[in-house]
């Protein structure tokens, strides 16, 4: 490359001829001579080069730093799940860190010239040159102070900001490990309101958002009229190395519906039709060879999320009803094509597929897996599978579900988990007692013996199967006897798919 040969010259400063050697001095006098002192100059190049050291330092102690989701208890919901993408999805911009190490070898070079008279010479040049430089480095310092950086990377910004001169930002929606999302007024779009993702300044987020966007692409290549569901995006661009990514403005996520709503489980009706277009859209996504892997509450969200209040004078305490259950799936950051490389860990923890845990490789059964998990938690309130450690989710399994199948058992590389072709689990421990105290049969938690609730638990065990291969397909659960009953119930005719409230 030709940065790298002009690098290596820099360096030969005894070959060459003289005037080679004092050309290549004159043109880091005239970058670097704003400053008064080494140490100055040092500063400065630090604080220009400040994101990438933060950058690599996140990077440097990820495992210590991993997500909790905010669930319950703040701190007690973990996702414990980590990307194992390559780093050359394409080259980056940015090459602070190379001129840096430019400038100091030079600097090596300039303090071990020793000659009066080309001290000399500096020092007439510098008297020359010194305001027109001193006044660009004052631009450019006022530049570079535009944009800045919290500690974790995310982008300081007030309201009233324009981004790319185009998105006005109004206010904060939410914020996550990978960033923030803000409302902003597109002004390209006729003063439409969108959500705009700010990608922290770290590189394995910039780096799950480049493969976010590469997957959302070839959804709005397949589904240009953004019938199946999933969230739509309109524009990405990189803004001083925060990847941002404009969608559709939605509403809250299923889960924070759910929490603010006292963890109140959504009536029947309401998760079936949840259930039904979750299903639509995630099939969408299995026949067109990707994998979501990381579905849970917190990635759909609905359309709107206006809702009528009633008191309860039983709980003495106002209950809300959502009024629309349109929803859509978000976040492909993690979503995986068939022909990708398959991450050995995929899915927040809650969610996670029993062949994942084991190792046995997954594919798109593990996204059925989620979505059991997921419409469970709607009809109930709380999560199925509430741990973070691997023997004792594969306990709560086998408390909820009944015995791992010894094939699985056989086969898996984590043997350390079992003990004579059986889960090596010691009920009489406290973790034992909490696992027995707290779980249960899956069809003992039916609030109703109805057979309409009946069927929605069919159709969860059908998802909660062991064996990937004797899971149900989405094909097959979205003709589930459960959702007979859809096209009857109120909730249907508040269902848009094709509707944009952005505006």
């Amino acid at each position: 490359m030709p940065h790298s040969r002009r690098y290596r010259s820099s360096e030969r400063s005894s070959r060459g001829s003289y005037h080679e050697r004092y050309r290549s001095r004159k043109h880091k006098r005239r970058r670097t001579r704003s400053r008064s002192s080494s140490s100055e100059r040092d500063r400065r190049h630090r604080r220009e080069d400040s994101y990438h050291v933060r950058s690599r330092s996140y990077d440097d102690h990820s495992g210590d730093r991993r997500a909790y989701d905010r669930r319950y208890c703040e701190s007690y919901r973990r996702n414990d799940y980590s990307r194992e993408r390559g780093e050359a999805y394409y080259e980056p911009e940015y090459h602070h860190s190379y001129e840096y190490r430019r400038s100091r070898d030079r600097e090596g070079s300039y303090r071990s010239c020793k000659s009066s008279r080309r001290k000399h010479r500096r020092r007439r040049r510098r008297s020359r040159s010194f305001s027109h430089s001193s006044s660009r480095s004052r631009q450019s310092s006022r530049r570079a102070k535009s944009v800045e950086d919290d500690d974790e990377g995310h982008l300081i910004y007030r309201v009233g900001d324009w981004l790319q001169e185009r998105y006005e930002i109004i206010s904060t929606l939410g914020e996550g490990t990978f960033g923030r999302v803000v409302q902003c007024i597109d002004h390209r779009r006729g003063g439409a309101r969108v959500a705009l993702k700010i990608i922290k300044n770290v590189e394995k987020y910039k780096e799950a958002a480049r493969l976010e966007i590469n997957v959302l692409e070839k959804i709005n290549e397949k589904d240009p009229e953004n019938t199946n569901l999933c969230v739509r995006m309109f524009d990405w661009f990189d803004y001083h190395g925060h990847m941002c990514i404009s969608f559709e403005l939605l509403g809250l996520s299923t889960f924070d519906f759910l929490k603010d709503n006292n963890y109140l489980p959504y009536p029947i009706h309401q998760v079936r039709h949840m259930a039904y277009q979750v299903c639509q859209a995630v099939k969408f996504l299995h026949d067109n060879k990707l994998t979501h892997t990381d579905l849970k509450p917190e990635n759909i969200l609905f359309v709107n999320s206006d809702y009528e209040l009633s008191y309860n004078l039983e709980k003495k305490r106002d209950e809300r009803s959502v009024k629309s259950t349109a929803i859509r799936v978000v976040d492909f950051g993690s979503a995986t094509f068939d022909h990708e490389h398959h991450s050995t860990i995929v899915s927040t923890r809650h969610y996670r597929a029993p062949e994942v845990i084991l190792e046995l490789g997954w594919s798109q059964p593990c996204d059925v897996w989620s979505i059991g998990c997921i419409i469970f938690e709607y009809y109930v309130g709380f999560t199925l599978f509430q741990t973070h450690d691997n023997r004792e989710h594969l306990a709560m399994m086998e408390r909820i579900l009944g015995p791992i199948p010894s094939r699985m058992i056989r086969k898996t590389r984590k043997q350390k988990y079992f003990y004579h072709g059986r889960l090596d689990w010691d009920e009489n421990t406290s973790a034992g007692r909490y696992v027995r105290e707290n779980c249960k049969p899956l069809r003992r938690y039916l609030t109703s013996e109805a057979e309409d609730h009946h069927r929605l638990f069919d159709l969860i065990e059908s998802m909660l199967e062991y064996e990937p291969s004797k899971r149900i397909t989405l094909a097959e659960a979205l003709k589930h006897p459960f959702f007979d009953m859809l096209e009857m119930e109120p909730s249907t005719k508040m269902w848009d798919s094709s509707r944009d409230i952005s505006r």
